[in-house]
């Protein structure tokens, strides 16, 4: 059993930066490949970053490569998602999710565990 919390999420005009955090509880945290999506009002869901068990691989959805980068340290529980040059699209409700296997890391649907969620606004 793993429990996600997501922290950090706030407002930032665009061009800015925000950094939030997946804090997860258990001794397992190092067996999950770790994935962060998105999801802003009336649309669906997408796939934003993710990253391996080691922390060796990572992969990014197009919208947000070389913007963001995900990153995390195993001693700590915790993965980290960096958002540099942000833009108003990428106002959503951003949370991180656990599986055990990298592959499909870019399908919510094969997570078995999710936290809350946090709130990134970027205004114009």
């Amino acid at each position: 059993q793993v429990q996600l919390v997501e922290s950090g999420g706030g407002l930032v005009q665009a061009g800015g930066s925000l950094s939030v955090s997946c804090a997860a509880s258990g001794r397992t945290f190092s067996r999950y490949s770790i994935g962060w999506f998105r999801q802003a009002p009336g649309k669906e869901r997408e796939f934003v970053a993710a990253i391996s068990r080691s922390g060796g691989i990572t992969y990014y959805a197009d919208s947000v490569k070389g913007r963001f980068t995900i990153s995390r340290d195993n001693a700590k529980n915790t993965v980290y998602l960096q958002m540099n040059s942000l833009k108003p699209e990428d106002t959503a409700v951003y949370s991180c999710a656990a599986k055990s296997s990298w592959v499909g890391v870019t399908t919510a649907a094969g997570y078995e565990y999710w936290g809350q969620g946090t709130q990134v606004t970027v205004s114009s």
